[in-house]
This record gives structure tokens, C-alpha cells and sequence, in this order.
């Protein structure tokens, strides 16, 4: 927001970002220019600017360079420009794990199949070591969620990718189970691993419920889409998983009735 509280323009998000002194006024702007997908011809150059003002974790004012270079990461993905793609394939061997997460959604949204062997590499050593959790803290070894994704949307479907996703379907931690049950649903187009993501819109928590929703309209799972309807979950989650079944349709359903799911879409409005 703009020091009135009124919402910036692009040219002022595009100052924002220039400027260096403020790390809060950088991180709103990272994130403006991504939420708009801004195609001004200053806001790759500026974001990649951004995501290098990143900082060894171990140094005290890297906290607030890294959340800004966290917001640039997400923001290249969203405007999904080729550029981006060198340096942030360099970020996903980052000691900081929340820019391995960033960069590794952003490739995924860039669909750069030069991430493929970093991501294998970083989660070759399985639910064990890289799903690990680590000590005194939520958050597992690598984020395997976020590459696990990225690995799914990206789409490069040879055995040895395959070979490291499968083992995270049987993680200890359910929404690991679910991002790997999409990506290898995306690059297999195998029913059993939509049957068990169609067992997660059952799980007893609801983070998890609204993973399996998110996951099954990522993959456009048709057959998903009564199920969808039956979750106990958000009505706008639901809406958006649906929305996900016209843009991203597969399964043995994809095309063939559009207006199930738009009737399905009016029913939760």
C-alpha cells in the first residue's frame, strides 16, 4: 500500500522495488508486481535484481533481503518470463529452504524442464532424508511439497523422475502424499493415484482436504468432480478446484461435459 493506505500504481511498485533502504516497501512491491503480472519491461530486471539481494542465512540482515528475494522468486514465476529461469535454478541450491520452496514453485510455473535434474537431486535421497523433519521446527529437510509440484507441472515423465517421486506417496506427512499423488497423476495419467487423492478429500483434517481439492484441479482429474462437490470444505476452495477441472480437464471425462462442472460451479454460488 502507498503511505496514504491507498493501493500503488505499477510505476510506484517499480520504485519500490529500485530503492534498497526499505525491505518492506521492496517485499509489498515484489508481491504487487507478481499478484498483477506486470509486463513492464523494467520488473524482470528488477525482480532478478531482487532475488540476488538474498543473504547467507547465518547473516542477521539477511532475514528481511531474503523474504524480499522469497516475494521476487514467487513474483517471476507469476509473470513467467524465460529470463528468470537461470537464476533461479541457482537459488534452488539456496541454504535457505523457503527460497528452494519459491524458487522451486516458480520453475514449476515456468515450466523449465532444466529444473527437472536440480529437483531430482534434491529429493533423491527419499521421504527418510529429504522429507526428514528437521529438528525443532515443522518444516522437513528440503520442501518437498513444492518440488514434488514442480516436478508434476513441468511434466518430464522419464522413469528416473518417476522413480523419485513415488516413495513421498507413502510420507508420513499427508499433504507430501497428496503433491506427490498429483505430479505422478500428471505425468502418468494412472486412476490409482487419483483414488488416492480421492481418500484425501476424507481426511479427518481439513488443511488436508483442501490440498487433495487444490491437487485434483491442478491435474483437471474429471472423475474427481462429484467427490469435489461431497468435500466438508470451503465453498470457494470448491469452486476453485471446479474451475480447475474445465481449464486442466483429464481423466476419461476431460471434454466431454463441460456443463456438469459449470452447473456444479453454479450450485456452490
Amino acid at each position: 500500500m502507498a503511505g496514504d493506505g491507498e493501493p500503488i500504481s505499477e510505476a510506484e511498485a517499480l520504485e519500490q522495488l529500485r530503492q534498497t533502504d526499505d525491505q518492506s516497501r521492496q517485499y509489498y512491491a515484489a508481491w504487487w508486481l507478481g499478484r498483477m503480472r506486470s509486463r513492464h519491461p523494467e520488473a524482470v530486471p528488477l525482480l532478478l535484481a531482487a532475488l540476488r539481494q538474498r543473504q547467507p542465512r547465518d547473516v542477521g540482515a539477511g532475514v528481511e533481503h531474503n523474504a524480499v528475494a522469497r516475494n521476487a522468486a514467487r513474483a517471476l514465476g507469476k509473470i513467467a518470463d524465460g529470463r528468470a529461469v537461470s537464476e533461479l535454478l541457482v537459488v534452488l541450491d539456496d541454504a535457505d529452504d523457503g527460497l528452494r520452496e519459491a524458487a522451486a514453485r516458480a520453475l514449476g510455473e515456468l515450466r523449465a524442464t532444466a529444473a527437472v535434474p536440480l529437483l531430482t537431486r534434491r529429493l533423491a535421497s527419499g521421504p527418510d532424508v529429504a522429507g526428514a523433519h528437521r529438528s525443532n521446527s515443522p518444516r522437513l529437510q528440503e520442501p518437498c511439497e513444492a518440488m514434488l509440484e514442480a516436478l508434476g507441472t513441468i511434466g518430464v515423465a522419464e522413469a528416473e523422475v518417476l522413480a523419485v517421486i513415488k516413495p513421498f506417496t507413502s510420507h508420513g506427512r499427508p499433504l507430501v502424499r497428496s503433491a506427490a499423488c498429483r505430479a505422478l497423476l500428471q505425468l502418468t495419467g494412472e486412476t490409482v493415484w487419483a483414488d488416492e487423492l480421492l481418500q484425501l478429500l476424507q481426511h479427518p483434517q481439513l488443511q488436508v482436504r483442501r490440498a487433495a481439492l487444490m491437487d485434483l484441479g491442478a491435474v483437471g482429474w474429471r472423475p474427481a468432480l462429484v467427490p469435489i462437490q461431497r468435500t466438508l470444505a470451503e465453498n470457494s476452495l470448491k469452486l476453485i478446484a471446479l474451475r480447475g477441472l474445465v481449464e486442466n480437464g483429464s481423466g476419461s471425462e476431460a471434454g466431454s461435459d463441460d456443463e456438469a462442472v459449470l452447473m456444479a460451479m453454479d450450485a456452490l454460488l
